[in-house]
């Protein structure tokens, strides 16, 4: 937890404007590592640093996945295909302070429904998480929010990954995971003044995951189904949260 610094709002909002350009340049045609490019000109630009490449042994400003890629996707020279989900995921270091944001979306201009209502479980799944994170509930009561989403519509929550506290570090406590992992109770007491990365993180199918053996850090789901991530940084509040990164 981090009580936030003003240039953390304002590296929240120049960072939704990076994530709303990636995800407008990303159709088919275009390759992973065109997007790569984008953010770190944008990042640069803005006078911050990526906050990814600042994490050992990984070097680039984005993690990207398509369609069974769940997080930590390299962005390589993969060319996107008309249908593919996408998923980007971008962190940005300014003024002393890390924000962080993710969001998943169809590539190209037809219709796919169900992927439509894959994708817009995880859109309702965050929003209920991001509506729980009031001071005097639990982190818990997130965890609560995103499962019974994720579940009524028939799809997995991760097991093993999740939110986290975000601030003058990249990740930090508390976790908030997409299940009730533990005793609501016994979970940490929201306040005001923390900032929260929250995450929507989802399979199709099993939550089963497996690493990419060729590049150690895209998971994937072991089932080979769609899966996505939608995520914003959040500062809590003695009232409503505040959405530090959305467009």
């Amino acid at each position: 937890m981090s009580l936030v610094n003003p240039a953390m709002v304002t590296g929240g909002k120049k960072l939704a404007a990076i994530k709303k350009a990636l995800v407008a340049m990303t159709k088919p045609g275009v390759s992973l590592s065109q997007i790569e490019d984008r953010a770190q000109e944008l990042i640069k630009e803005s006078g911050g640093k990526p906050s990814f490449a600042m994490v050992p042994g990984y070097q680039w400003a984005t993690c990207i996945n398509l369609n069974e890629g769940l997080v930590h996707g390299v962005p390589d020279e993969t060319i996107i295909r008309e249908g593919d989900i996408v998923s980007i995921d971008v962190g940005m270091y300014f003024g002393g302070f890390h924000t962080d944001t993710s969001v998943s979306f169809i590539a190209g201009e037809k219709t796919y429904p169900d992927k439509e209502v894959f994708l817009a479980a995880g859109r309702k799944a965050l929003t209920e998480g991001i509506a729980a994170a009031k001071a005097g509930n639990h982190i818990g009561h997130i965890s609560l929010a995103i499962e019974t989403v994720i579940k009524e519509a028939g799809f997995s929550p991760a097991l093993n990954l999740t939110g986290h506290g975000v601030g003058k570090a990249l990740h930090e406590e508390p976790t908030i995971p997409c299940f009730v992992a533990n005793p609501i109770n016994q979970t940490p007491v929201i306040v005001p003044g923390m900032s929260l990365a929250i995450e929507a993180i989802y399979l199709a199918g099993n939550p089963a995951t497996v690493t990419d053996p060729n590049d150690h850090w895209t998971i994937k789901s072991r089932d080979g189904k769609i899966t996505a991530v939608f995520e914003e940084t959040i500062l809590t509040t003695a009232a409503n949260p505040v959405i530090l990164t959305n467009f």
